[in-house]
């Protein structure tokens, strides 16, 4: 996660309902917060990954860069939802050169695509330091690769969006590696293996991490949206209002029995999927163990949750702070409005951490 000042990038997180810029400098005395800003988009204008009201988001994104004041135009950004996936897979050991030249092949039975729609990558992550070029030293040996595919007119659709906002993409991510960069930036001593929860707008995402390495990711159509249709249900308010009673936000409202009722539901298919997860782990790796659940995005601190959460898995729920180990200045960035925006945060600081020659 090293970078220079000259390769620098912007982390730009473009979610459902919000954008998140965050700018980190490095100083002589380590990673310093130098620029974070939030701006709101109206629903319906990113809907499960795609970009469906584009002028919209370029005002968004040219009006939040102006206002923070931020020169450097190149950028970091994640990708995210359906047209996008990670996976864990096992393939020969055949020489790194051999992969290479074949991972399309190999990767199509994994892909829920068609192969011809995708951009694919891949990164090698057991077994590295020992991978021969020689395809005879590595016969009968197999290889843990992790496998990432992107429809290439999603990808395209991103880098149209940055051009017409005048940004330059440096590097084009993946949600669930960016939340893992912040992750290991806030808990680098953390010893037993962890579990990522990012709830968001229309998403869940899991993503379980063992000594810096993803054993198993998964992204599932749930999200605060939920909660929110069901207040603004309950209470016959628009949207914005229907968030803030969601996150405990302004005047306090009585939830009432209906509304208790329907949210708990909502919480606890949230925490089935999470539990059939964390179940996929302890059987596939019987070896690695997850210690504790860093909980993230703008619907973590539904009401309940975290609570329900812990008490269900038997794991301490804990939420995630991406600006705990980045100094700042106290002039410029109030503490406790750090700490309210620390979940919503996380995919943008992952970002940050990104510099243009990173593979």
């Amino acid at each position: 996660m090293g970078f220079g000042k000259k390769n620098q990038l912007v982390g730009v997180d473009i979610g459902s309902f919000a954008i998140k810029i965050v700018e980190i400098e490095q100083t002589k005395k380590g990673r310093s917060l130098k620029n974070f800003g939030r701006i709101g988009l109206p629903r319906n204008a990113i809907r499960e990954g795609d970009i469906v009201e584009q002028k919209v988001v370029v005002k968004a994104l040219r009006t939040l860069f102006k206002n923070l004041k931020i020169s450097n135009r190149n950028v970091s950004v994640a990708l995210s939802g359906y047209p996008v996936m990670a996976k864990r897979i096992t393939l020969p050991d055949s020489g790194r050169a051999q992969i290479e030249a074949t991972i399309q092949d190999q990767a199509e039975q994994y892909i829920p695509f068609d192969i011809n729609d995708v951009n694919l990558d891949f990164d090698i992550l057991e077994g590295e330091k020992t991978l021969s070029e020689d395809e005879d030293a590595n016969e009968g040996k197999s290889l843990e690769v992790m496998l990432v595919a992107a429809k290439k007119d999603v990808i395209n659709a991103y880098v149209d969006l940055l051009a017409a906002a005048d940004l330059s993409p440096g590097v084009l991510d993946v949600d669930v590696f960016a939340l893992q960069n912040a992750a290991e930036l806030s808990n680098a001593d953390e010893e037993d293996g962890y579990a990522i929860v990012n709830v968001g707008a229309e998403e869940l995402g899991i993503n379980t991490v063992v000594n810096g390495t993803s054993l198993f990711s998964r992204d599932s159509s749930f999200g605060g949206t939920q909660v929110t249709d069901l207040i603004m249900s309950h209470f016959d308010v628009d949207f914005e209002r229907a968030e803030e009673i969601k996150l405990g936000e302004g005047k306090e409202e009585a939830w009432g029995q209906k509304l208790e009722t329907g949210v708990s539901g909502v919480i606890s298919d949230w925490t089935q999927e999470i539990k059939r997860a964390l179940d996929f782990v302890e059987t596939t790796y019987p070896d690695k163990t997850i210690g504790i659940i860093f909980v993230c995005g703008g619907s973590c601190r539904v009401r309940g949750f975290q609570e329900y959460l812990a008490s269900q898995t038997d794991l301490p729920v804990v939420e995630l702070n991406p600006f705990s180990t980045l100094s700042s200045n106290k002039n410029l960035f109030d503490e406790e409005y750090l700490k309210q925006m620390a979940p919503q945060a996380c995919v943008a600081v992952g970002l940050a951490l990104r510099s243009i020659d990173d593979k």
